[in-house]
C-alpha cells in the first residue's frame, strides 16, 4: 500500500498528463477507456463528476487515439446496467470506476475483467480486492480514528454522541470501524447509528428524529459534509444548545470555510478529495502512451483540517 498526500495526488495527475505528451507518437492505436461513477447526487459526486469530465476533455484533446466515455448512474442498479451496455456496444481496453455500492458491482466489474480489460477501482473499492489492477482511494479508517481522536480528547474521554454513516460500501465501514474502533478506549457511548446515505435531506431528517429521540447529545459524527450539512440546520431548528461538537469529513470547501472562521461547533474537518478520479484516469491513460502500467494501492492520507492549515485545502472556485 502506497500512502500519499493529497498535494502529492494532484501533481500526479499533472505529471501524468505531461508524460503522456511526451509519449504521443508512440501509441496510435485506438484505445477506450470508459469510466463509470456515480451521478451527482450529493455535492462529493458533483466534484467526482467535475473532475472526470475535465480529464476526458483534456485527454482526448491531446491524443485522438485515446476515447474516454464517462457515463453517470444514479443507482448501483443503473451502473450495473451502463456496465453491461458499455462493455456489450465496444472492446474496453480499461474500466475506470467508482462503484455506486462495493457489492453490487463486484460481479459485474469482475466479468468485464474477463474481457482482458484493465481495471482501476477508485474510492469504493470492491469486495474481491483481487479484481482491481489499480486502486486509488483516501485512508477511510484513518478519516474515522483521527476524527475520534480529537472528539473523545476535546469531550474528556466522557459523553454520548450519535453518528450518520453514509451507504453500504467498503469505505463506509472502514470509517465507521476507524472512527468506533477508537471510541472502544473511552467512556463515550454511541447512543444510535444509522444510515443517511450521504444525503443531506436524510440527514436532516435522521437528525431531527435523534434529537427527538435522545434528551441529551454531547457532539454528531456525520461522517460526510453533506450529511453535516443536514446535521447542522437540524440543530440550529432545534434550539438545542447542549451539543459542543457537530463534525463531518471530506473537506467540502463550505466547511472549510467553517473550519477557516474558527466555526465553534465544527473546527475540524478531513480532507477526501474528488480529484482521486481524474488522477486514476490519467494514471490509466498513461500506459497506452508508453508508459509501465500503475498496479497496486494508492491511499490519500488523511491530516485533520484546522485552522492553522485549512488554507492548503481550500479551493473556493471547486464544485465541492
Amino acid at each position: 500500500m502506497k500512502t500519499i498526500t493529497s498535494r502529492v495526488l494532484g501533481l500526479m495527475s499533472a505529471a501524468s498528463l505531461m508524460a503522456l505528451t511526451a509519449g504521443g507518437a508512440i501509441a496510435q492505436d485506438k484505445v477506450t477507456i470508459a469510466v463509470s461513477i456515480p451521478a451527482a447526487t450529493h455535492g462529493w459526486t458533483g466534484g467526482v463528476v467535475y473532475h472526470a469530465e475535465q480529464a476526458e476533455k483534456e485527454i482526448e484533446a491531446a491524443f485522438p487515439n485515446i476515447d474516454v466515455i464517462v457515463k453517470t448512474s444514479p443507482s448501483a442498479t443503473a451502473q450495473v446496467s451502463a456496465l453491461e451496455d458499455l462493455s456489450a456496444s465496444q472492446k474496453l481496453d480499461a474500466l475506470v470506476i467508482l462503484p455506486f455500492t462495493s457489492e453490487e458491482l463486484t460481479g459485474p466489474v469482475e466479468q468485464v475483467k474477463a474481457n482482458g480489460t484493465f481495471i482501476a477501482v477508485v474510492d469504493r473499492g470492491l469486495t474481491d480486492p483481487s479484481i482491481q489492477d489499480l486502486y486509488v482511494a483516501g485512508d477511510n479508517i484513518a478519516v474515522g480514528a483521527n476524527t475520534a481522536k480529537w472528539m473523545a480528547e476535546k469531550l474528556g474521554n466522557e459523553g454520548k454522541i450519535v453518528v450518520l454513516r453514509g451507504i453500504p460500501t467498503v469505505i463506509d465501514d472502514e470509517r465507521i470501524q476507524g472512527f468506533t474502533d477508537v471510541m472502544k478506549g473511552t467512556n463515550i457511548e454511541i447512543l444510535d447509528i444509522q444510515y443517511a446515505n450521504w444525503n443531506q435531506d436524510e440527514a436532516f431528517k435522521l437528525m431531527q428524529d435523534y434529537l427527538a429521540k435522545y434528551p441529551h447529545i454531547d457532539a454528531v459524527w456525520a461522517n460526510d459534509d453533506d450529511m453535516l450539512l443536514g446535521v447542522l440546520e437540524a440543530i440550529k431548528q432545534s434550539g438545542r444548545t447542549e451539543i459542543k461538537y457537530a463534525l463531518g469529513g471530506n473537506g467540502m470547501k463550505d466547511v472549510v470555510k467553517m473550519v477557516m472562521d474558527e466555526n465553534p461547533m465544527t473546527p475540524v474537518s478531513t480532507p477526501y478529495p474528488p480529484s482521486m478520479i481524474k488522477s486514476a484516469i490519467y494514471m490509466v491513460a498513461g500506459q497506452f502512451n508508453g508508459q509501465a502500467p500503475m498496479r497496486g494501492n494508492f491511499k490519500l492520507d488523511a491530516p485533520l483540517i484546522t485552522p492553522q492549515n485549512a488554507d492548503q485545502f481550500w479551493y473556493p472556485d471547486s464544485p465541492f
